[in-house]
C-alpha cells in the first residue's frame, strides 16, 4: 500500500467515525417526561415578569416555560424537551415552542409538531384575573 492509498482509507475511516458518532448522538432515547406539577400565581406588574407583558415574551417559572402569545392569550408548557431535556423557548413568530438542540417543535398545547421528540410537552392550565396569572397542573 502507497501513501496515497493509506491515506484515502485513512479519510474514509475517519469520515466514517465521525457519522456513526453523530448518528448515535441524535438516536438516544426520549427523556422521560417528568414534568413537574405546578400552582404559582404572577404578579404581572413586577419587573421579574415583565417578559409576560409584551406579545411574544416568555419565562421560566419552577419547571414551567409561560409564554405569551402575539394574539395575547398566555399559555404554559412545561419546559424541558422530551427528546434529550434541552429547555424549549418559544417562537412567536411560528406560536411554537422550539428545542434549541435538536429543532424538535411542539405546539401551544405542548404537542409534537415535529421530531426527533416523539413525547408531548406538558401543558398546564393559566387563567388571568386583573393583573395576575394563575398556572396550575
Amino acid at each position: 500500500m502507497d501513501r496515497k492509498e493509506f491515506l484515502a482509507m485513512f479519510g474514509v475511516s475517519a469520515a466514517a467515525l465521525a457519522l456513526t458518532t453523530c448518528m448515535n448522538g441524535c438516536s438516544k432515547a426520549q427523556v422521560t417526561n417528568t414534568a413537574p406539577t405546578v400552582n404559582f400565581t404572577l404578579d404581572l406588574t413586577k419587573p421579574t415578569n415583565s417578559a409576560l407583558q409584551t406579545n411574544g415574551g416568555f419565562l421560566y417559572v419552577e419547571g414551567v416555560i409561560v409564554a405569551r402569545t402575539n394574539a395575547g392569550a398566555f399559555i404554559a408548557v412545561s419546559q424541558t424537551c422530551t427528546h434529550q431535556g434541552a429547555n424549549v423557548v418559544f417562537q412567536a413568530s411560528a406560536s411554537e415552542f422550539i428545542c434549541p438542540a435538536h429543532g424538535s417543535t411542539f405546539a401551544p398545547n405542548g404537542a409534537v409538531g415535529m421530531g426527533p421528540a416523539t413525547v408531548s410537552l406538558k401543558s398546564y392550565y393559566t387563567s388571568v384575573s386583573g393583573n395576575f396569572l394563575h398556572v396550575s397542573g
